[in-house]
């Protein structure tokens, strides 16, 4: 073998490695307490979001950018899904899921559809009902929906904007309907981005995205607890760290007194690190000291200098307190990973979504 040619290989070697070392950099380095381990779930999805379980236990999970709706199904029970199937194509940004009376539920981002499911079925058997129509564009593109024990479903939908006087009611508000779509009115109003919407005993919860560019520490984003005509302050107002909401002077465009309206978060976290998915811990595997805790998956901050979020916490609902539960999304200021959603499995382990890796991690406890 020649001098060049060794050269050459020489140098496709060095190449190689350094593709190599750069793709082990860009995967996260996953952190859980002691006493519980994480697994890598599924791979090579297209942006997962948020996820459910239908009735036999099989996980569905929007691919939003590709318009598409999976099912993992794990039959064998060995904690790994056997298949990745497309329940659905075709879909205009589908995001949230829910499963009712019979039916998978799908939030498009101009639409809330339905498809009609029976237990077990791994592909669509029609095309999905429209039942509601939904703005789309505009800064938040994403729908969630769930459905309460009162059998209505619940629908966000974000701003338009990042602060501004929407002239669609329906937008940075959660509605509720009847299961069919019919007698829709506004539940909770002033929500600028609810992403993340769950019911644990007889109460909605939900995560939202405050404001950006009034600085890195404002506003704290916020959680919280839904009451029927709750207004909760976006466009006028935002929470500071201890709750209190206070008028946003920059935008000022109503007496500041409407903030003594606005319902106070019961628990607020670094500013800008956009929670998404949540969800109650209800499953046997988990300690004790875990069950009624919520966990909420935080995307990760775009406009901050110091980078906050990219990671799972624990949040104690009573208290507001909250733990560092799934870390290792970020290497220094460099993004490895953004969880999206969280979910307890068929079998009590806790499933996160990345939509940055295209994947879904399990999380189990291990310590007898």
């Amino acid at each position: 073998m020649n001098s060049s040619r060794l050269h050459l290989l020489w140098i496709a070697g060095i190449l190689l490695s350094l593709i190599v070392s750069v793709n082990e950099a860009r995967s996260p380095q996953l952190h859980v307490p002691a006493g519980f381990s994480v697994q890598t779930y599924a791979s090579g999805l297209k942006g997962v979001r948020l996820m459910a379980l239908a009735p036999n236990g099989d996980l569905f999970v929007s691919e939003t950018r590709a318009g598409r709706v999976l099912v993992l199904p794990d039959r064998n029970h060995d904690g790994r899904p056997d298949r990745v199937l497309t329940f659905a194509a075709g879909l205009n940004r589908p995001h949230g899921l829910a499963f009712h009376g019979g039916y998978l539920y799908v939030a498009n981002t101009n639409a809330a559809l339905r498809f009609a499911y029976q237990s077990g079925d791994l592909k669509a058997r029609t095309r999905g009902v429209r039942l509601v129509s939904l703005p789309s564009g505009g800064e938040h593109f994403t729908r969630t929906l769930v459905f309460g024990s009162d059998d209505l479903m619940y629908v966000s939908t974000g701003s338009s904007c990042n602060v501004c006087e929407e002239s669609n009611p329906q937008r940075a508000s959660v509605w509720v309907y009847d299961a069919n779509g019919q007698h829709g009115r506004r539940f909770a109003s002033g929500l600028r981005n609810a992403v993340g919407l769950t019911w644990f005993q007889g109460q909605l919860y939900a995560s939202a995205n405050g404001r950006d560019y009034i600085g890195d520490n404002l506003p704290p984003e916020a959680s919280y607890k839904l009451k029927s005509g709750g207004f909760y302050g976006w466009p006028y107002c935002y929470p500071q760290a201890n709750g209190l909401q206070v008028f946003d002077a920059r935008f000022g465009k109503q007496n500041p007194k409407i903030c003594n309206a606005a319902q106070k978060p019961f628990a607020t976290i670094t500013a800008h690190s956009a929670p998404l998915g949540l969800r109650f811990y209800t499953g046997s595997n988990f300690p004790a000291s875990y069950q009624g805790m919520l966990f909420v998956a935080l995307h990760g901050s775009m406009n901050r200098s110091s980078k906050s979020g990219y990671k799972v916490i624990a949040l104690n609902p009573k208290t507001g307190q909250s733990q560092d539960f799934l870390k290792g999304f970020l290497a220094g200021q460099t993004t490895l990973g953004r969880p999206v959603d969280v979910i307890v499995s068929a079998d009590s382990a806790l499933l996160v979504s990345d939509d940055f890796n295209g994947a879904i991690y399990r999380i189990s406890h291990t310590k007898n």
